[in-house]
């Protein structure tokens, strides 16, 4: 029986494993564009995002001021995933819109799915994110 071990070992190599499927996946199973969307731009954990929606756009602002449109789309993201975060489907709209203005060579795909993203990210904050506080619509 010298080959038995070699006989389990191919055995075990001829098994398809199941792929496991993150947290986010597993919210969006049903929903591939969503996940696309979501997958580019919400925060897993907004609470340690050092900025607030509010500072985000300020300093998104001052760099379009001085005509720096990267560094204006980088704060414009951070505002929009903030927005996911807080529910608030207008403000996702606005930010990643003016992200999308800044950065026209990026599409953007939360953008065409806001409402339903902001809903599945509200189950994944819900499910995922344990806070005293429940996330709002």
């Amino acid at each position: 029986m010298p080959h038995e071990g070699r006989e389990i070992a191919k055995s075990a190599q001829k098994t398809p494993q199941k792929p496991t499927l993150t947290n986010l996946e597993e919210i969006c199973k049903e929903d591939k564009e969503v996940y696309d969307a979501l997958f580019e731009t919400m925060y897993l954990d907004p609470r340690k995002v050092r900025y607030t929606m509010d500072q985000a756009v300020e300093r998104a602002k001052e760099f379009e001021k001085q005509n720096n449109a990267h560094r204006a789309r980088v704060f414009y993201d951070i505002a929009g995933g903030l927005a996911i975060y807080e529910g608030n489907v207008a403000k996702v709209k606005l930010f990643f819109g003016k992200s999308a203005k800044l950065n026209p060579d990026y599409p953007y795909p939360i953008l065409t799915v806001p409402d339903r993203a902001v809903a599945k990210a509200k189950e994944f904050y819900e499910k995922y994110l344990k806070e005293e506080h429940a996330v709002t619509s």
